[in-house]
Parts: structure tokens; C-alpha cells; sequence
């Protein structure tokens, strides 16, 4: 079985990356100030924010597309590491 030892050591890092990621988002949200600490993200002029009656409808559009280039980039650079 040691095909799968691979599969076993990327499911580790993986685990270990979102313990980290939970960790930081709790504490973020332990820090003084609006929002989890980045009162800035979530709120970008191209986030949607529509306020009705009784309805909310809020889609962080800006917010999405600078998360989504981030990591883009993260993992291009780690890709180009392990080649």
C-alpha cells in the first residue's frame, strides 16, 4: 500500500492548513474593532450590499475575486516549488 502513502501525507497537510486557518479566524474575531479583525475584507466597494424591508441580500463579490487571486497565486508558487 504505499501508493497511498502520498494521498495520506497530502490529507495531513491539508488537515494541519485548516486547524491553522480555524485558529486564525477564531482569533481574529477575539481582536477589538469591527468585523474578525479585517474590518476592510467583506467590505470593498465591489461587494453587493442590498438592504430591503425584512430582506438582506449581501454577495462580497470584490471580496471573492481577492481571496480567489490570493491563493491563485499561493498555489502557483508552491506548484513551481515542488517541480
Amino acid at each position: 500500500m504505499p501508493e497511498w502513502a502520498g494521498l495520506g501525507k497530502v490529507l495531513i497537510l491539508w488537515g494541519l492548513v485548516l486547524v491553522v486557518g480555524g485558529l486564525l479566524l477564531v482569533g481574529l474575531g477575539k481582536l477589538p474593532g469591527e468585523g474578525a479583525g479585517w474590518g476592510w475584507l467583506g467590505r470593498l466597494p465591489g461587494d453587493v450590499l442590498i438592504k430591503k424591508d425584512n430582506v438582506t441580500f449581501y454577495f462580497p463579490l470584490a471580496t471573492s475575486l481577492l481571496i480567489s487571486l490570493l491563493l491563485t497565486v499561493l498555489f502557483y508558487f508552491f506548484s513551481k516549488g515542488s517541480s
